[in-house]
């Protein structure tokens, strides 16, 4: 009885009045058997003192692992009487002081244990991590330890709003914080501009709002807010003019084609850009008639159709078994560029061995089989066909002597001209300026982002309408549309480019709440919101809304909110 004595100290600290009656091991679980030495104890409604038993039960509690295995406590408990006569209660149970609570099936400690898991890993991680801690949990259980905090009654000085993904294209929220002290305030179940003015109204006191110029939200501070000065982010900002430069290269790129194809005398050849080439496309009506340029026509042209009729994205996309993304791109894209997007999905692996292939056709090997087999073992990973049919081109006199000149593709481009000069390689700088020789436009894009570029970045608004000026006169095509669009929320973007202000530290925490796969991750509120994840497939059970929020929760959440830490139970 002395060594149980000592190992109940030791293994229950905190369980005052519990006496161990047996310890055992059973299939790796620790069983400890138990029963209270209290022989009086006091009704929870009138305190008057009890010492009559009604009846005896056990409970089956989780306590801390021991030596890392897991560890039940199978504890009897009692009914007792209540005899005083003005109590309504007849019966009641002992509860264990440091061991129990009313219907719990954990001891405190477990239960604190299984919140910071929670407040850390979230749902399904979660579960993995208390399994591997002695501990298990289900998901609800794990996420039942969170409890919402309340949202203030009023606004906070400097606001950031920002939408996140629920399940991405399809549900979305928004995230509303406190920007001076970097502090979730709340989450609304969508991102509607009617959801937003009605948190603004019930919560006043708002001076400034960062947000990253989605117009609904902007309708939405207009009417509930028209006092707070408005601050467009400067990241998004800087992320649609290099969309526009984008285009730019896109619509240009018949002009690096020619000069890619013409016989001068450059300092650095194009074809010694080590990026993800382009081959040569011919003008879009040039382009032969093939199956593949006839189905990219019709599709774009279908789309744009049942767009005009006001179909949806998703009704298309049902209607031509795509992804919503594909359906979007052929409503935003110029029909050249998918052409010539389409005509570039061919296999390029070939281009360098080309030379050796020509060379032992030359010496009188024209058996495509042997030849693949010969470039296999210098490192060709293409397929046989590829090899297969440059072999039949010349034996027809119709392969090129050489293979085309490379281009560097759009993005590569407008990755170099959205950095500072400074930032590039000396290579990288050579071949941007080939590319400017090559096109005045896309050297008027280059020099026109790069001034934008550094307005944003040391916050010179007071230039931006100079600057405006020019792009709409002087800029291509869509760096004017770029121009127009900063009209449309002026006040904003001048605020944006003159204030400290911006939505970085909301992006932040939307990071913290997105993956790339679109599961949302999080953390504890009030201790920089650690990751936690959940399943896009899961659906909810049910849950409570934080205090403040509109409407319900969707119904795919496993993870618990980082922002107000409440339950999102799924099934």
């Amino acid at each position: 009885m002395g060594d149980l004595s000592v190992l109940k100290d030791v293994l229950f600290p905190n369980a005052v009045g519990m006496l161990l009656d047996r310890l055992s091991e059973v299939r790796g679980v620790v069983v400890a058997e138990a029963h209270s030495s209290v022989t009086e104890l006091r009704c929870p409604d009138c305190a008057t003192a009890s010492r009559r038993v009604h009846s005896h039960y056990g409970r089956r509690l989780a306590e801390y692992p021991v030596g890392g295995r897991r560890v039940v406590v199978e504890l009897e408990v009692r009914w007792f009487f209540c005899d005083a006569a003005g109590c309504g209660r007849r019966t009641f149970v002992e509860q264990v002081q440091g061991l129990t609570t009313r219907y719990a099936r954990a001891s405190p400690r477990v239960k604190t244990l299984w919140r910071s898991v929670a407040l850390t890993a979230g749902g399904r991680p979660g579960v993995r991590l208390c399994r591997s801690l002695a501990v298990p949990a289900g998901r609800a259980r794990l996420l039942g330890q969170l409890d919402a905090p309340d949202v203030p009654a009023r606004s906070p000085r400097v606001l950031g709003v920002d939408d996140f993904a629920f399940r991405r294209s399809r549900t979305y929220g928004t995230i509303l914080l406190d920007v001076e002290t970097s502090t979730p305030i709340d989450l609304l179940s969508d991102r509607a501009s009617q959801t937003l003015a009605a948190w603004l109204t019930a919560h006043p006191g708002a001076e400034i709002i960062c947000w990253d110029r989605d117009s609904g939200y902007s309708r939405a501070i207009k009417e509930a807010a028209p006092q707070a000065t408005e601050v467009a982010d400067r990241w998004h900002m800087l992320q649609n003019l290099s969309a526009a430069v984008e285009r730019t290269c896109h619509q240009h790129r018949a002009c690096l084609h020619k000069y890619a194809s013409d016989d001068v005398d450059v300092p650095t050849p194009l074809t010694a850009l080590p990026t993800a080439l382009l081959p040569l496309t011919p003008p879009l009506d040039n382009i032969p008639t093939t199956p593949l340029m006839q189905r990219v026509t019709e599709r774009h042209t279908e789309i744009h159709r049942l767009r005009e009729v006001t179909w949806t994205i998703s009704a298309i996309a049902r209607r031509f078994r795509l992804d919503r993304k594909t359906v979007r791109r052929h409503l935003t894209t110029d029909l050249e560029v998918l052409i010539a997007s389409a005509r570039d999905r061919r296999p390029r692996q070939l281009d360098s061995y080309r030379p050796y292939l020509q060379q032992r056709f030359a010496d009188g090997c024209a058996n495509a089989a042997q030849l693949y087999r010969e470039i296999h073992e210098h490192g060709y990973r293409g397929n046989h066909q590829a090899v297969r049919l440059y072999i039949r081109s010349m034996r027809g006199g119709a392969a090129a002597a050489e293979p085309p000149r490379p281009i560097p593709t759009p993005r590569k481009i407008t990755s170099w001209i959205m950095k500072p000069r400074d930032g590039l390689r000396r290579e990288e700088q050579d071949q941007l300026d080939e590319v400017r020789i090559a096109c005045p436009d896309i050297a008027a894009a280059c020099d026109l982002a790069r001034v934008f570029a550094g307005l944003v970045r040391d916050r010179r608004g007071h230039l931006l309408a100079d600057w405006v000026r020019e792009a709409e006169t002087n800029g291509p095509g869509p760096v004017r549309g770029f121009a127009g669009f900063l009209r449309q929320d002026w006040d904003a973007v001048l605020a944006g480019m003159t204030l400290h202000y911006s939505s970085g530290v909301v992006e932040g925490h939307v990071n913290r709440l997105r993956r790339s796969s679109g599961r949302c991750t999080g953390g504890d509120p009030f201790n920089s919101c650690a990751p936690v994840s959940c399943c896009d497939r899961d659906r909810r059970k049910g849950s409570g809304l934080a205090a403040g929020s509109a409407g319900p929760w969707p119904d795919h959440v496993d993870a618990p909110c980082p922002v107000t830490a409440c339950r999102w139970v799924s099934r």
